[in-house]
């Protein structure tokens, strides 16, 4: 093993320090074995490092040893790959926010890391109604049959038929988790895990034995959008966690697809909302087909159905990655949205600049996520 690769272990458990900051440190110094070593006044050199987040990283960093670290470490955790692997996703390292260290259990596939696999998100709503469940099993099987793997959350209710309905079709899925792999959550989809664990592969960027909490979900949700060429949103509150990948996948440049839904239907108007700001709607399984049709193969011109044996789409596909302005921030939410802007904020800065107490910066920082405007990173970092 690399002693660089060792050094992006040890960076990744280093709080305060999230994927976009490590980045710029091992641009700064080159490479991470030997950032590890600078002290705080060589970190000040960094955008977005002040005197007191440099000795708070220094501190951190210095609680690690990092070869220890390797062998207590890869007791629970003995799979995963860090940025500079050549395995690593690819489509998910082309996210300014991927993982700087990546946890995997089940089967992996190398075409699809190499993103030679093409790989559709489905997420919705946890509590999704009838119509929703069997139009996220219909695509979810119909896809899975035409060599896509599905990727989502592992979550009850859209997540859990999406991946169901791929392992039923003899499919491959991907299960993006907030936890620990080794903690299933919800409890109810042990069996679930286990068997996507035989026939596909867990991912996660927490450690084992790491709970599940609110504040990772966001967070776990950028990788769903990521890891997807496509993300297809079934049903979907005003304010949901499948309307945070939406937006994700948007900013990624990555295509939305939705299932239109009745307006009288509250789990519809997130994904009503999502079609009004240029989403491609989904209007049958044959028309979903020509859509995906038209996406080019990673790195070529050469469109899908070339190798998957899709019908041919008589158009492109437009990308809604330019069509989506951001909405109106509520008033309420400017206080702490105006600390926020694209490089990422810590959350300790953010309450020394909005002067707000901690739990109301904490709820106005959920309810952002929530409407798309702000994503969360590890690290406890914000960005627009």
């Amino acid at each position: 093993m690399s002693r660089e690769r060792i050094y992006w272990l040890a960076w990744s458990l280093v709080a305060g320090v999230g994927p976009i900051l490590l980045e710029r440190i091992r641009q700064q110094f080159g490479n991470l074995e030997t950032a590890w070593h600078v002290d705080a006044n060589a970190l000040l050199a960094l955008d977005g490092v002040g005197v007191q987040s440099a000795h708070k990283i220094v501190a951190a960093r210095d609680r690690i040893d990092p070869d220890r670290l390797l062998l207590e470490h890869a007791i629970d955790n003995p799979h995963w790959w860090t940025r500079i692997d050549p395995d690593y996703p690819r489509l998910l390292s082309e996210i300014p926010s991927a993982p700087s260290v990546l946890y995997y259990r089940g089967q992996v596939s190398l075409a699809e890391n190499r993103g030679e696999a093409p790989t559709v998100g489905i997420v919705g709503t946890r509590d999704p109604s009838d119509y929703g469940k069997r139009w996220a099993r219909k695509i979810s099987e119909l896809l899975a049959m035409k060599g896509f793997t599905i990727v989502s959350g592992l979550a009850q209710g859209i997540d859990t038929e999406a991946h169901t309905a791929c392992l039923e079709a003899g499919g491959r899925t991907i299960a993006v988790v907030g936890s620990g792999l080794n903690i299933v959550y919800p409890p109810r989809n042990q069996a679930l895990a286990a068997q996507i664990e035989r026939d596909g592969l867990i991912v996660s960027e927490y450690t084992a034995n790491t709970p599940p909490d609110r504040g990772h979900f966001p967070a776990r949700n950028r990788i769903i959008a990521g890891l997807s060429r496509v993300t297809i949103v079934i049903e979907a509150p005003t304010r949901s966690g499948a309307l945070i990948t939406a937006h994700q996948a948007n900013d990624f440049g990555r295509d939305v697809y939705v299932l239109p839904g009745s307006i009288d239907n509250p789990k519809a108007i997130g994904c009503l909302e999502l079609l009004s700001r240029g989403a491609q709607p989904i209007l049958g399984l044959d028309p979903l087909l020509e859509l995906l049709a038209a996406i080019p193969q990673l790195g070529t011109t050469q469109q899908l159905q070339l190798a998957f044996d899709l019908p041919t789409s008589s158009g492109t596909l437009g990308s809604t990655a330019t069509t989506a302005a951001a909405p109106n921030v509520p008033a309420d939410l400017q206080p702490v949205w105006a600390q926020i802007g694209s490089d990422a904020t810590n959350f300790d800065d953010i309450v020394l600049k909005s002067e707000l107490p901690v739990a109301s910066v904490s709820s106005m920082l959920i309810q952002l996520e929530l409407l798309g405007l702000v994503i969360q990173l590890p690290g406890m970092r914000y960005q627009r």
